[in-house]
């Protein structure tokens, strides 16, 4: 996998796994974002965060919330607010479409990853709905049983 990554010219720089815990992603989306110099420098370094971040969809144009990009150190007065409205590139289509989920079925749209992609920075978002709390211990319980699964056939064939 990571040498399939290194041949794409893809570098993670965050990633947000507390998503995949909350909630169960339908379909997966790669868009670009709308970013200035001293941003695009800051991500580069990984200061990027994604956690609490949704996407939302505003006048036919989706805009990322709450994606905290620290500002760089040496940008002085060219720093922008690190937790300002980010526009997200994506074909009209796909916003149509998102939109119309978001709105009708009560889907949500959360951003999954933060990459570099030969030199671009994109975000991976997915559309989401939401776990129930039944669902989450559901989703606990397969990683504990994978998890001992994998421990098992490592001590096997280890010695």
């Amino acid at each position: 996998m990571a040498k399939q990554e290194k041949d794409a010219g893809i570098k993670l720089v965050a990633n947000n796994k507390k998503a995949y815990h909350d909630y169960f992603i339908e379909e997966k989306y790669e868009c670009g974002i709308e970013l200035y110099g001293t941003e695009i420098k800051s991500i580069r370094q990984g200061r990027v965060s994604v956690k609490e971040a949704y996407v939302d969809i505003e006048n036919g144009e989706a805009f990322i919330e709450g994606m905290n990009v620290s500002p760089y150190e040496k940008g002085n007065i060219f720093n922008k607010d690190p937790l300002r409205k980010r526009k997200l590139l994506l074909h009209k289509s796909e916003i149509l479409k998102l939109g119309v989920a978001v709105a009708q079925k009560g889907y949500t749209i959360v951003p999954l990853e933060v990459y570099l992609k030969n030199g671009r920075c994109k975000i991976q978002i997915g559309l989401a709905r939401g776990k129930h709390a039944y669902d989450k211990r559901e989703s606990l319980k397969k990683n504990d049983l994978k998890r001992e699964a994998e421990q098992n056939y490592k001590a096997v064939y280890k010695g």
